[in-house]
């Protein structure tokens, strides 16, 4: 039997991450388009990676379980890389709390529920949800502790109180923050570790959606004005991504680690305050 890799979210980020973390292991590629899924697996496998494709809806508890089932069909679950969401100029409100807030607490609360002992998962967040003033203890503990399936009724997430799409996937950034914090608590009981990734801007295929979305000059501007002057790749995220899913990483868990190239801090102290 296999060490097995999940996967979700058949993109440049998640990619990288595999490609850096799943040799010797066997790596299940889901995302919601299974023909995503499959060219990225080719295209793994090419380069000689024991991968196999999958189907997966985050935002389905089916779907999320019988990915996970697929996986356990080849051995226990040892890593977790969850690269799978929308952005805010690619899906309305709903749907992206229901992706990547609701989405991303569900695939880590039933894999928390399967990682073996000396597991390690990582699941990527953003920047944005570092932008946001904060949020008071009281809904920051919401965000963390309260049971998935009730996630969306939190008043904090109704339709009135959320401002347009970004605001949701601030506010979905910070709940996965948040969450993996309280999850990192499960995980550490069966011996296992999880930890978030916030990019910044990211050279990939959604960034590039955002580059030519309403929000496009606010964008470029953000990565010309950071300190790194630049956006960021999709390696260098997976930089990070495989010493925490390394042994080097057995004190870390239950953190978010920015890479944003400094744009945060520019956005609260330099150039870009609004």
């Amino acid at each position: 039997m296999s060490d097995v890799m999940l996967w979700t979210g058949a993109g440049q980020i998640g990619m990288a991450i595999a490609r850096r973390t799943g040799f010797g292991r066997k790596i299940i590629v889901g995302d919601k388009d299974p023909g995503n899924a499959a060219k990225v697996a080719e295209i793994m496998r090419n380069a000689g990676f024991d991968i196999e494709a999958a189907e997966c809806d985050i935002s389905s508890w089916e779907s999320v379980t019988a990915f996970i089932r697929k996986g356990q069909e080849y051995g226990e679950i040892g890593a977790l890389v969850n690269a799978a969401g929308v952005s805010p100029s690619q899906a309305p409100v709903e749907v992206i709390l229901r992706v990547d807030l609701y989405g991303t607490a569900l695939l880590l609360e039933e894999v928390g529920k399967v990682i073996r002992r000396g597991g390690r998962g990582v699941t990527i967040s953003s920047q944005s949800g570092h932008r946001m003033p904060a949020l008071s203890r009281e809904d920051d503990e919401l965000l963390a502790m309260t049971p998935v399936e009730d996630l969306l009724s939190l008043k904090i997430l109704q339709p009135e109180n959320i401002e347009n799409t970004l605001h949701a996937y601030q506010m979905a950034k910070r709940c996965n923050v948040k969450r993996v914090m309280a999850e990192a608590v499960k995980w550490g009981k069966r011996g296992a570790r999880i930890n978030s990734i916030s990019p910044g801007i990211i050279v990939t295929p959604l960034a590039i959606d955002e580059f030519n979305g309403i929000r496009g000059d606010f964008y470029k501007k953000m990565f010309a004005g950071c300190p790194a002057g630049r956006p960021g790749t999709a390696d260098e995220v997976a930089n990070v991504a495989e010493l925490l899913l390394s042994e080097k990483a057995d004190f870390i868990s239950g953190s978010d680690f920015l890479i944003d190239g400094g744009a945060t801090a520019a956005y609260f102290y330099g150039d870009l305050r609004p």
